[in-house]
């Protein structure tokens, strides 16, 4: 039982992406299925954590609380992609980072259409019942786009 303890040991020290393998994949096959939702629904997935968020927008302004059942806009439409994810385990299986681009159009419902949206995207996620949801997130409107319309919840 020792010899297989320590074969064991050294294979992770040797293999330590053994520990993350499917994390990262997840993570990137989640976000792009939430984003297909969102394309197909004119509405957000759920996506944020039990605990809910704290984000900051693209479009500016103050810090918003996010509660657990996500952002309650709808659009007229949403026609975004998610380009150049990258994805950092810091706790494998629990805890993770992710930063992409978004770019698109879209109109938020009861807001003026924003022709060029094009931001940088981090975002924070813990493991949840199996799924990867959000806890925070910061957007940033990139040189020559812009950021939503949207300033504030209420």
């Amino acid at each position: 039982m020792k010899k297989l303890l320590l074969v064991f040991l050294g294979l992770i020290i040797i293999n330590p992406t053994q520990l993350i393998a499917g994390d990262k994949e997840d993570i990137i096959k989640q976000l792009l299925s939430n984003n297909a939702y969102a394309k197909k629904n004119n509405q957000t997935a759920d996506e944020y954590s039990s605990k809910g968020a704290l984000e900051f927008w693209s479009s500016g302004g103050l810090m918003q609380t996010i509660e657990p059942q996500g952002r309650p806009e709808k659009y007229d439409y949403m026609k975004i992609d998610f380009k150049h994810i990258e994805v950092i385990i810091l706790v494998p299986k629990k805890a993770a980072v992710v930063m992409y681009y978004s770019e698109g159009s879209m109109k938020p419902d009861g807001s003026p259409a924003v022709s060029h949206y094009l931001t940088r995207v981090t975002q924070a996620l813990v493991k949840e019942g199996g799924t990867w949801k959000i806890r925070a997130s910061h957007w940033s409107p990139l040189s020559g786009g812009s950021g939503t319309s949207q300033t504030a919840l209420n």
